[in-house]
């Protein structure tokens, strides 16, 4: 009798289709969003992945990707350098596999961020604000310094691990194109690390050559000043360094469209007010970029953003 329930028990489990927490990572809902443009926008609501952004989908890749390879062996520690989301990412799954998780970041780092990685039992370790991501004293490069003489550990090294832009182009890329039955003509996120908007810039290119690949960057960023940056408030994007995923990957890109932080914030607030899309500061900026450039598209356009995290994760900056 205690047999036959057990074997009723999996067989409703199975019914259900039950997955474990990584394994719903992705599968977010694409919406549509009324701009009053000519073209169809839809959102990419990334933010209801499990650790709250978009950077779930690259984090979980790299990670896995290190397990398979023998980078990554059980009672290790992962390393990231992060403005916030690839950390998140990082200590959940961390949390997730039984490893050991440690984040370097900066003060641009909102408080919300700093509790959620807290929660999932990581340690962060806080770095100076530097100009360059070479500094010595940069987040970046404590991290790589202290992935060197940790025994056992692995570094996602999302700004110069190519494997953030596969990992896209393994999951949103497909998730995109088969959403929008192959029929969207223009593709608009945060260009940060380039993972995001290389990985899938890629994969719908193959599909499709004519959909335009649109990157969005801070008006102040290294890329965008040639060289010679300014201080922005907008996080999570922004071409801060020569970057070997956007050298490696640029062709996937047709334009870059630069966004100031006046620009980006208001269209943040428009966003939560006016369309009931309670984004992060990326969020904005690509918001902005689409709005603007969908102004001279035609109705037969389809236009897919991406909204990379939630403003809930930036509440104690008042940008609302």
């Amino acid at each position: 009798m205690q047999k036959e329930n057990i074997k009723q028990q999996n067989t409703t489990l199975n019914a259900l289709n039950t997955k474990t927490l990584l394994q719903v990572i992705g599968n977010t809902p694409l919406v549509k969003v009324d701009f009053g443009t000519p073209p169809t926008i839809l959102a990419k609501l990334e933010y209801l992945n499990p650790g709250g952004s978009i950077k779930d989908r690259a984090a979980l890749f790299m990670i896995e990707e290190a397990e398979q390879k023998g980078l990554l062996k059980p009672g290790g520690t992962i390393i990231e350098a992060s403005s916030g989301n690839q950390g998140i990412a990082a200590a959940m799954i961390g949390a997730a596999k039984g490893y050991k998780v440690i984040i370097t970041t900066n003060k641009k780092f909102s408080q919300e961020k700093i509790q959620t990685i807290t929660a999932y039992g990581a340690e962060i370790i806080m770095c100076p604000c530097t100009e360059f991501v070479e500094d010595p004293q940069s987040y970046h490069s404590q991290a790589v310094a202290l992935h060197k003489k940790t025994p056992n550990s692995f570094m996602l090294n999302q700004y110069y691990n190519l494997s953030n832009s596969q990992g896209h182009y393994r999951s949103l890329g497909p998730e995109i194109w088969e959403q929008t039955k192959g029929a969207l003509t223009h593709f608009f996120a945060a260009s940060g690390t380039c993972g995001t908007i290389t990985g899938v810039g890629r994969y719908l290119k193959e599909h499709n050559d004519a959909v335009k690949v649109i990157a969005v960057d801070a008006l102040n960023s290294y890329r965008s000043t040639q060289g010679h940056p300014k201080p922005y408030a907008l996080e999570g994007i922004g071409v801060d360094f020569d970057a070997p995923i956007l050298n490696a990957y640029q062709s996937s890109i047709d334009e870059f469209f630069c966004v100031s932080d006046e620009q980006g914030m208001n269209m943040l607030k428009t966003m939560a007010r006016n369309h009931a899309i309670l984004g992060g500061p990326s969020s904005g900026a690509v918001a902005y970029a689409a709005y603007e450039y969908s102004k001279n598209l035609s109705p037969h356009d389809i236009v897919v953003m991406i909204i990379g995290d939630s403003g809930r994760a930036y509440l104690s900056k008042n940008y609302f």
